[in-house]
């Protein structure tokens, strides 16, 4: 195997190598650490494809590493999907630097195999690209995004031909043909002009969008008559200089929300996100600007989604009059109680919910209210979308999913998060407790009286480069070496450990774990507490969930403190180690 420092003399002295990437090389030359860091490995093909800073080196994100992973692919579909070439493959892209290079590439690459490719000629949200593999038959669709990550990383995100983002199995696949490229530097492609001449190249306008619309305007609860009903309620958007910002109200105006006002300076497409530290609505930092213009124009709801909109935000007003910033977890239970409630009984028989292993309890209990199966999945909405999949052959019914991260679907059309079908749910469901002299608070603590005080708390730790990724491996080792007792005053009840399918009782007993396997651990505690730790699949990070359920509000935050409190000491240990 070939050292990072002949790849990196490699490229060094490759000839017809990006301008850009060549001064960068040379910068590089200068600090061995991030020369290191940009040729020790390759950048990481996970189940939902890759993302990285963009940049030269077979770790980063560049035209390089797109062909490579474009040329893998292509061999995949060929191999594993029939009329590959005809069928073709979508392909949309966010606001990002280098998204629409990077999408113009990966055509570039399938054209050169003869398969036809389907681009957006404009920027577009992730869930319209999961929406438009279904909707033209492709046999698969690329997304080019990094998310709500920063503004140097970018991404090459890949769905299957259900429209749902890759399952392991076929991510393993293609990586298995991604391996088999040699070398990066030299993947065959055909130029636009040749791919536009023998019609390997078509450009997509509004055709999706409006097809995509129709298909948004069927998840109303609402009655028709009240669909056709004025409503005033005043409703601030930021798109967060993403792609949201033209579905998100014309799927209100379907539903004659005509108080819908844009934060301007952030509907403006900008690979900066100049005007947030980050363009993610899980912080609250993002609704600055959106809670200023909500106070002017005294907004009942602000939404935010986030670069690719399959992310969504929401605040709301306290009893202090001041914004308050919905969890995932709680807009999701909000949802789920709002559309069973006004839904029929022949749905509620067959009816399945779906969350991950870390979202809230809440939506499980508010599912069994209703008479409705909650199902668990791993961290991730591939998962959900590979379950919907399964009812399609199983004849269950498939009425919501979500996940903390801010992620929802309403409506299996699209077969990922959705944050456009969100938008237009959250405002649909504001609008009827309005209706009924309440906010989305008041129904919210309705539901914690009925169901127990369900909080919970994300905290993630950031370690970056190849000592970072080595000191995260080192974190969850110790983990499982030394399982704990005790957490915060709290046994633990259980331990969960999804690397290996185990779940140990506290008895001593060893049950199957029938999910995926996944370096992820979870401690379930006394008293429907638990806690789980599992490093990002898509970020430096080791990120540590919490989840109590309390007798009330200032017991759950007390539980949930302590809990934090204990955890912290744990891994901090570790890290020092």
């Amino acid at each position: 195997m070939m050292s990072w420092k002949h790849i990196f003399e490699k490229w060094d002295s490759f000839e017809d190598l990006e301008p850009n990437l060549i001064q960068e090389l040379k910068e590089l030359k200068s600090d061995p650490v991030a020369l290191e860091d940009a040729f020790y490995k390759e950048l990481t093909f996970g189940t939902g494809g890759m993302r990285g800073v963009i940049g030269a080196g077979i770790n980063r994100m560049n035209v390089y590493t797109i062909r490579k992973a474009v040329n893998g692919l292509a061999n995949y579909l060929l191999d594993h999907t029939v009329n590959v070439k005809d069928r073709g493959v979508v392909i949309a892209y966010d606001s990002r630097h280098m998204s629409k290079e990077f999408a113009l590439e990966t055509a570039k690459v399938l054209g050169s195999f003869g398969i036809t490719s389907y681009v957006f000629s404009s920027l577009r949200p992730t869930p319209l690209l999961s929406f438009a593999v279904r909707y033209l038959g492709t046999v698969s669709g690329v997304m080019i995004t990094a998310s709500h990550n920063p503004p140097e990383y970018n991404g090459f995100k890949v769905y299957n031909e259900d429209g749902g983002q890759i399952t392991p199995n076929q991510a393993s696949e293609i990586v298995t043909c991604i391996n088999k490229v040699e070398d990066e530097l030299s993947v065959p492609y055909l130029e636009k002009k040749e791919l536009e001449e023998k019609e390997l190249l078509n450009w997509i306008k509004d055709e999706i969008d409006n097809a995509y619309l129709d298909k948004l305007q069927g998840i109303s609860k609402m009655p028709a008559d009240k669909i056709e009903i004025e409503k005033e309620m005043p409703i601030v958007f930021t798109p967060l200089h993403g792609t949201g910002a033209e579905l998100v109200p014309k799927g209100l105006k379907q539903l004659n929300f005509t108080h819908v006002h844009v934060v301007k300076e952030q509907a403006v497409a900008d690979p900066e996100f100049s005007t947030v530290a980050s363009p993610n609505p899980e912080e609250h930092q993002a609704f600055t600007m959106a809670i200023e213009q909500g106070k002017q124009i005294d907004a009942t709801l602000l939404l935010a989604t986030d670069p690719d909109a399959d992310r969504l935000g929401v605040a709301v007003k306290n009893s202090a009059g001041s914004y308050q910033v919905l969890t995932g977890n709680q807009l999701g239970a909000l949802m789920l109680d709002y559309i069973l409630a006004h839904s029929d009984e022949a749905l509620l028989r067959s009816g399945r919910m779906i969350k991950t292993v870390v979202t809230s309890e809440l939506g499980r209990a508010v599912a069994d209210y209703y008479g409705i199966q909650t199902l668990n999945t791993l961290t991730g909405f591939k998962f959900i979308g590979e379950k919907i999949r399964q009812f399609d052959r199983t004849g269950e019914t498939f009425v919501f999913g979500y996940e903390e991260s801010y992620g929802y679907l309403i409506s299996s059309f699209a077969r990922d998060k959705d944050a456009v079908q969100a938008s237009v749910m959250a405002c649909e469901m504001a609008y009827y407790w309005q209706q009924q002299g309440k906010t989305l608070l008041d129904a919210l603590y309705d539901l914690f009286a009925l169901h127990g005080y369900y909080f919970e708390h994300m905290q993630s730790i950031t370690l970056k480069g190849k000592e970072g990724s080595e000191k995260i491996g080192v974190i969850m080792d110790d983990v499982r070496r030394k399982p704990a007792e005790q957490i915060g005053g709290l046994k633990v009840v259980q331990m969960e450990d999804y690397l290996v399918s185990k779940r140990t009782l506290r008895d001593g007993n060893v049950e199957t774990i029938e999910l995926p396997k996944e370096n992820m651990v979870k401690y379930k505690l006394e008293q429907d507490c638990w806690i789980c730790l599992r490093p990002s699949g898509t970020e430096p990070k080791i990120k540590c969930y919490f989840g109590v359920r309390g007798t009330s509000e200032e017991d759950s935050k007390n539980k949930l403190a302590t809990l934090q409190e204990s955890m912290n000491q744990i891994l901090q240990g570790t890290i020092e180690v």
